[in-house]
């Protein structure tokens, strides 16, 4: 028989495009959830026809539909933390924030939102138009709570040449989160995998506090999917977070009152622990039977519910 959890097993929603080989976004995103001991749900953005060598045909659901999804899953579910992925164009763009601030008029009561921006596979195919950059902008990274974009997505979203040092890195870091909210408990994750050396160096900051996060780079070539499961992971810790949070307040009136701001003590268990998971399922990478491209990770169970 199973113990009840002394926390509820956190809901949360990955909204993004079906990668059919699961490597990458919604199926990677589910695997992670689960992975981490949360609840995964899935919304759709798009249907790839793609495996480990590139992206062949993209079809995108009509706004509608995916309005549908969007409110007939929050009209049920209580949300712990939502991420976003592949949303291809501006009317999806569009579509989702505005389901954002319709079911979350009052921003205090949106959970932790993590955007990963996602703009091109790692096969090189562009996965977002480039005129919905500046939608992005305007009308979803105002409901961030964490962005989480590679150097590239990160130029593009800012203007600045790419980064090609720590230095630089930490400067376009500095400007991406301008472009956030100005109230505290608003993080940028800018992930260095595109850096060359040895040593994978991703940075967080919130306007305050820089934290880095350091690992090895490991022997497996390229890899498909690692973006979306740091972005997953990430959102299964807030979503742990966030229904601790949320537990603690109802039952103690001297608890913090909600929402409950990610502190640089909190941003770091969770950003760390999110970087173990994706270490880890990169260390899998051998035990999956690899296709002729990138090679997919490992999504293995790690914990049963927060470790």
């Amino acid at each position: 028989m199973t113990e009840p959890h002394s926390t509820p097993i956190p809901n949360c929603v990955a909204i993004a495009g079906v990668d059919p080989s699961g490597g990458a976004g919604l199926l990677a995103d589910i695997k992670t959830f689960t992975a981490l001991g949360a609840f995964g749900c899935g919304v759709v953005t798009a249907l790839t026809a793609q495996n480990t060598c590139g992206v062949t045909a993209i079809h995108t659901p009509p706004p509608t539909f995916l309005a549908a999804q969007l409110d007939t899953l929050f009209a049920d579910l209580p949300v712990a933390a939502i991420k976003t992925g592949m949303l291809g164009n501006r009317a999806v763009i569009e579509t989702v924030a505005a389901a954002l601030r319709r079911w979350f008029p009052d921003p205090a009561a949106l959970p932790p939102l993590v955007v990963d921006p996602v703009m091109i596979a790692t096969s090189g195919d562009r996965l977002l138009d480039a005129d919905a950059v500046s939608v992005l902008v305007e009308q979803l990274l105002p409901l961030a709570t964490v962005v989480t974009p590679n150097l590239p997505e990160a130029a593009a979203l800012t203007g600045l040449p790419e980064a090609t040092s720590r230095a630089e890195m930490r400067r376009t870091a500095e400007r991406l989160r301008a472009l956030l909210p100005a109230t505290s408990g608003r993080w940028v994750v800018l992930k260095g995998g595109h850096l060359p050396g040895d040593e994978l160096i991703d940075l967080a900051f919130d306007g305050e506090t820089m934290l880095e996060f350091r690992a090895p780079r490991q022997p497996y070539g390229a890899l498909h999917g690692t973006g979306c499961t740091l972005a997953a992971a990430l959102t299964a810790e807030l979503g742990f977070w966030y229904t601790e949070k949320k537990a603690a307040s109802a039952r103690s009136p001297k608890a913090t009152p909600l929402p409950p701001i990610l502190t640089a003590d909190a941003a770091q268990i969770c950003f760390a622990a999110a970087h173990r998971y994706l270490q880890r399922a990169i260390g899998a990478c051998p035990h999956i039977a690899a296709g002729r491209g990138a090679q997919p990770l490992g999504h293995m169970p790690l914990r049963g519910h927060n470790s």
